[in-house]
C-alpha cells in the first residue's frame, strides 16, 4: 500500500486536515431516465440506440455534476449506466449468458446469470464510461467494479470445478480492465464485494483474487475494497493483508455496534467509514453526522479517514441522497476546521473525545 490519497485533496481546500469524501457508487436515476430505457425497450417506440446512448450520457453528466454541488471530494456518474451490479458485468464478459429473473426477495427479481464457458475479456466494460465522466468532471472520478468474488458467487457455475477457479479467472479479467482504465486517467479504482459480508469464510480467495486484480497496477493509482454489512469479526483482521489502500465499511447502519472489532488490532489501512445509513429515507443532520465520523476516529487518525454513505443510496428519493451528501461534506469540513483547531482530541489509543 502507498501513500496516494493526497492527490484528490481540492487545490482551494482550506482546512490543514483533509477528510477525503466520496460516494460509495450508485445514486438514484433521474426518472425521465427509466422512461427513456422504457421508450428504448419499446419496438413500437421511435426511440433508438443513439437517443438511449444520448439520455444515459445526460444522466451521467447530470449525476456528476450533482455531486460536485454538494461538495464531494471526488464523484461518480452515479453508475447511470448500470442496471444492476452483476448483470452489467456479466452482459459484457465472454462466457456468461441469462436464462431469465430470479426472484430474491419480495417482490424483486434479479437476472442471475450463468458462466456456460470460461470466461474471457472481450470488449472494454467502463473506460468509455470514465473518459465521459472524466470529460464532465471537474473533480477526480473513482470507478466502482463488482468484484470476481462477487461475480462468481451471483452467477450459476455451470463451466468450473468450483467457485473460487471462476472467481480467479474473473480476477484477471477485472486486472485487464484497470489497466485500461488506468490507461485512461483513472486513479481512484473501488472493488464491490458484498457477497463477503455474507460469506466471509471465503476471504483468503477474495484476497488472492485481489493479488490478481492489483498485479502491475500503478502505486499511485488508490484500490478500494467496499463491503456491505455482516458480522466484520469474522474478517477482521484478515483483511488487512488484503493488497487495497482502502476498506469501504456500512457501519451507520448498525448503529456502529461494530467498531470496536477494527480497534485490534490496530487498523494500518485507510477506512472509509459510512456515516449516513443508505437505507434510511431521512438526511442526517450535520451534527450527527460530525458524531459518526468521530466514531471512525477512535479506529484511525484523519489522515487515514474517508467519509462516505454506507452503501450506494440508488433506493432513496433523490432528494433525500443530495441531502445526505451535502450534510455530510458539511460536518466533515466542520470536524476538519475543528480537528485544526485542537478542539478534538484524537488519541493514538481509545476514545475520541472534544474539548468542552
Amino acid at each position: 500500500m502507498s501513500d496516494n490519497r493526497e492527490q484528490f485533496r481540492p487545490p482551494e481546500h482550506d482546512n490543514e486536515h483533509f477528510l477525503l469524501t466520496t460516494v460509495v457508487g450508485s445514486y438514484p436515476k433521474p426518472t425521465w431516465l427509466n422512461r427513456a430505457r422504457d421508450l428504448y425497450e419499446d419496438e413500437d417506440a421511435e426511440f433508438d440506440g443513439n437517443d438511449w446512448e444520448e439520455a444515459k450520457d445526460d444522466a451521467a453528466r447530470l449525476i456528476t455534476e450533482e455531486h460536485e454541488r454538494a461538495g464531494l471530494d471526488v464523484v461518480v456518474d452515479g453508475e447511470m449506466r448500470r442496471n444492476e451490479m452483476v448483470e452489467f458485468f456479466a452482459d459484457r464478459i465472454e462466457g456468461y449468458e441469462f436464462n431469465g429473473p430470479v426472484k430474491v426477495w419480495g417482490h424483486n427479481y434479479f437476472d442471475k446469470p450463468s458462466v456456460a464457458a470460461e470466461v474471457e475479456y472481450d470488449e472494454s466494460w467502463l473506460v468509455d464510461e470514465y473518459v465521459y465522466t472524466a470529460d464532465v468532471a471537474e473533480r477526480p472520478v473513482k470507478v466502482p467494479i463488482t468484484g470476481p468474488y462477487t461475480l462468481a458467487s451471483w452467477s450459476f457455475n455451470e463451466a468450473y470445478e468450483n467457485e473460487a477457479e471462476l472467481a480467479y479467472d474473473l480476477a484477471d479479467l477485472v486486472n485487464e480492465e484497470i489497466e485500461k482504465l488506468v490507461d485512461a486517467g483513472a486513479r481512484y479504482i473501488q472493488i464491490d464485494e458484498p457477497a463477503l459480508a455474507t460469506t466471509p469464510d471465503d476471504h483468503a480467495i477474495v484476497g488472492e483474487c485481489l493479488e490478481r486484480i492489483v498485479a502491475g497496477i500503478p502505486d499511485d493509482v488508490r484500490i478500494g475494497l467496499h463491503v456491505c454489512y455482516g458480522d466484520y469479526s469474522r474478517i477482521y483482521p484478515e483483511i488487512l493483508e488484503f493488497p487495497v489502500d482502502e476498506f469501504d465499511l456500512e457501519l451507520a447502519n448498525g448503529d456502529y455496534e461494530q467498531l470496536d472489532v477494527f480497534k485490534d488490532p490496530a487498523f494500518d489501512a485507510d477506512l472509509a467509514l459510512g456515516v449516513v445509513d443508505a437505507h434510511v429515507a431521512e438526511v442526517e443532520s450535520v451534527e450527527q453526522i460530525k458524531e459518526n465520523i468521530q466514531k471512525g476516529l477512535e479506529v484511525v487518525p484523519p489522515e487515514q479517514l474517508t467519509v462516505s454513505p454506507d452503501c450506494g443510496v440508488k433506493l432513496l428519493p433523490r432528494e433525500v441522497a443530495y441531502g445526505k451528501m451535502e450534510n455530510m461534506v458539511t460536518a466533515a469540513r466542520e470536524v476538519e476546521a475543528e480537528l485544526d483547531a485542537g478542539e478534538i482530541d484524537v488519541p493514538e489509543h481509545g476514545a475520541v473525545s472534544a474539548d468542552d
